[in-house]
């Protein structure tokens, strides 16, 4: 698909198309990347400069994100590591989700199998969205669960108890960093980071074993993939595969592989949900 080519958001072809997908369809599959919170004022992290524009103490350090969202950054820095970590737990905890959340209840509301959740967001938007836990998949894990650095086992243990001091100028933690409650050792979040090689998956296995199952029973999936990158595209290669009828909508890089089973919306998520939900109803 050429760039002359890529419908708008309000191509009415591309969204009637989509409409009778959703209409005709048995189950939906939400397939989200960073993109999905950007309409709730989440960061992206899009490129090294819009990540250091986000936290300037790490820009002038000309640290990037690579090597701060990795598990050496906390036997190296403790503090910034956490400065850095704790700073994201607070924001998720403290940012609703944008209203494109609900609209996709609204859409999957009346499929028989209703809708489960593909994602690569480690920010909990979903479950503060309303959306059960047995409905996500989240594949690099959740900010809102920790584990032990060094791991002395498989343990995994919700992060509620621990609210983070930061210093925002400095990306520092100014009060106690976490502590497993079993070897005593500090506590790291439950997230795949670069370079990790003691990520516990346990708990994102059981979230992709309860997926797989959700699929067998499906005959008629559209796949809704919002905000997915390129840059590490696990989000779009996990919708085209299993996106009979994909609908991606992303502003920056919409095209699909195969037009015929697949259709862009070039917006950002809210702009194309309400765009579906409004030719839904039309």
């Amino acid at each position: 698909m050429t760039e002359e080519d890529t419908p708008s958001p309000l191509d009415t072809a591309s969204l009637a198309r989509a409409a009778a997908w959703l209409r005709s369809a048995d189950a939906l599959l939400v397939c989200a990347g960073a993109g999905m919170g950007v309409d709730s004022g989440l960061p992206d992290f899009r490129g090294t400069a819009g990540f250091w524009r986000h936290y300037p103490a790490l820009g002038r350090a000309r640290i990037p994100f690579e090597s701060i969202a990795n598990p050496a950054a906390f036997a190296r820095d403790l503090v910034l590591a956490w400065g850095f970590y704790g700073h994201r737990l607070e924001r998720y905890r403290h940012t609703p989700p944008h209203a494109g959340f609900a609209l996709l209840r609204e859409i999957a509301a009346p499929l028989r199998h209703g809708l489960r959740i593909f994602t690569s967001n480690v920010d909990g938007q979903f479950q503060k969205a309303g959306f059960a836990p047995d409905q996500i998949y989240e594949i690099h894990g959740s900010i809102h669960h920790l584990q032990c650095t060094r791991p002395c086992g498989e343990a995994i243990w919700p992060a509620d108890d621990f609210h983070p001091d930061v210093d925002v100028e400095h990306c520092q933690l100014r009060n106690a960093a976490p502590t497993c409650p079993h070897c005593g050792a500090v506590a790291r979040p439950n997230i795949l980071m670069f370079d990790d090689w003691h990520w516990i998956e346990r708990r994102s296995e059981q979230q992709r074993q309860r997926l797989n199952d959700w699929l067998a029973d499906v005959d008629r999936l559209v796949c809704i993939e919002i905000g997915a990158g390129t840059a590490i595209p696990s989000v779009r290669h996990f919708s085209e595969r299993y996106g009979n009828r994909l609908i991606r909508i992303n502003p920056t890089a919409p095209e699909v592989p195969d037009t015929t089973r697949g259709l862009s919306l070039a917006c950002g998520g809210l702009a194309g949900l309400t765009a579906l939900r409004t030719a839904l109803a039309s």
